[in-house]
């Protein structure tokens, strides 16, 4: 079997033609697309201040907000929480795990991406005392603040999943792309092994906030793509599992993507919960809202856990306290200032925040300098100026060389960035923006330059 990294998908990125028209009058600041257009600059002199910041937290989110703060106070305290020394590229997982990029093109270090003159504590925040105004790490360490940035991420809670077994990626037929870059790889190796046969394929999705909403959608799409590669396809049968009424939360991309699930002979059951998988039997049971329960057999899954916040959150004052976020723990913060809507010191940002939508990186993209700045007011005695309007962005990708370039705000308003590229047509320069662009884009928004 060749090497899925220097198949004919190398051939078209590197099309003359193509590179011509995408690269030819100029560069578009080219990551332009996905919410990653530059951001304005304020003009105005850092801001001299000696308050004390922690920033728990160092995905995208935690250090974008680290940087940009470093340029616009002088004189603060800058302190990271974060033991993690590795900075994952979590939007590649999905090119990882379905064969088109190597694995290493997801991994980073964390210390290249700091910016300088910060305290690094290289602990985790095992409490939040909001009231005190202070972390305690895991060992116990207590650190006090003038103000609290919280960037902790999600949880990835395959506890619910009865029988699953994160360290069985790879094996039996058994799929997962978000749990690290190493599940990524495994889950390609499973994929990989089960389109040289064919046969059932069950791909899920469960009915918490995800992180990356598309990414479901995405390996079903890919997973079609690769058995047709493999001559496959007409051997196989690939069914969706949604524990939902839907597939997607935008209507219009919702009803897109099931029309070309049907166009492809791929199957959805609604209102199906993912509840129990039996590894070595490859048996996956899933439960109605009625409590009926299905077993069906496969010869590949792909398994999506339900999400919520991570314990330390979810266990102190800062989540919702009542209302639809308050189940899952998710951080109480007002949808468009990112402010706490109980504490006015601290802030929300990325994946942990209770809010309608917004847990890609093109949303942190967007919302880390409204956080900057709005933090900056703050600091320097005024209300919060700036406002966010839920901007989320999926590069969701249909074929190899091709995806829609789905961008969309709180209302699910349809909010294309690019006038060239229409969010429900077939895109090559969507697939392109993907495979090649993003990666250099992230890094620049990671060190606060766009």
């Amino acid at each position: 079997m060749t090497d899925p990294h220097s198949r004919r998908h190398t051939q078209q990125a590197f099309d003359p033609d193509r590179r011509r028209l995408l690269f030819g009058a100029t560069v578009l600041p080219l990551a332009a697309g996905a919410g990653l257009a530059l951001a304005p600059r304020r003009a105005s002199a850092a801001l001299k201040t000696s308050a004390r910041i922690v920033i728990a937290g160092s995905g995208l989110g935690g250090i974008a907000t680290a940087n940009r703060l470093s340029r616009e106070l002088d004189g603060a305290k800058i302190t990271i929480v974060d033991r993690k020394e590795m900075h994952n590229y979590q939007p590649g997982y999905t090119l990882v795990a379905t064969g088109i990029w190597p694995v290493e093109k997801v991994v980073d270090r964390n210390a290249d991406l700091h910016p300088s003159g910060i305290e690094w504590v290289r602990e985790m925040v095992a409490e939040f005392d909001p009231d005190g105004n202070a972390v305690v790490t895991d060992s116990g360490r207590r650190i006090e603040y003038d103000f609290l940035v919280v960037a902790t991420g999600l949880h990835l809670d395959y506890a619910q999943i009865e029988g699953m077994d994160v360290d069985a990626i790879g094996s039996n037929g058994l799929a997962s792309v978000y749990p690290s870059h190493l599940a990524a790889q495994a889950t390609w190796q499973a994929m990989d092994a089960f389109r040289a046969k064919g046969g059932e394929a069950l791909m899920t999705l469960p009915a918490t906030p995800l992180k990356c909403a598309g990414a479901p959608l995405k390996m079903t799409f890919m997973l079609v793509d690769r058995l047709r590669e493999a001559g496959t396809r007409s051997a196989s049968r690939v069914e969706f599992h949604s524990a939902l009424g839907n597939v997607f939360s935008v209507e219009r991309i919702n009803q897109d993507v099931l029309e070309r699930w049907e166009a492809l002979d791929v199957p959805v059951t609604f209102n199906s919960k993912l509840v129990a998988i039996d590894i070595g039997a490859r048996r996956a049971s899933f439960t109605s809202p009625e409590g009926e329960r299905t077993e069906l057999g496969y010869d590949f899954i792909h398994v999506v856990p339900p999400m919520r916040a991570p314990d330390v959150v979810k266990n102190s004052p800062l989540p919702w306290q009542e209302g639809g976020f308050a189940a899952g723990g998710w951080l109480e913060v007002d949808k468009e200032t990112l402010r706490h809507r109980r504490y006015p010191n601290v802030f929300g940002l990325g994946d942990i925040n209770g809010t309608p939508r917004g847990k890609t990186a093109a949303t942190v993209k967007k919302s880390a300098p409204i956080v900057t700045r709005n933090l900056v007011d703050v600091i320097a005695g005024k209300e919060p100026a700036e406002r966010f309007d839920g901007y989320t962005s999926c590069p969701l990708l249909l074929r190899e060389g091709s995806a829609l370039l789905v961008e969309f705000d709180y209302e699910g308003r349809l909010t294309p960035s690019l006038p060239m590229i229409d969010p429900l047509q077939d895109s090559y320069f969507a697939w392109l923006m993907k495979y090649r662009l993003l990666k250099p884009a992230y890094i620049a928004v990671a060190k606060g330059r766009v």
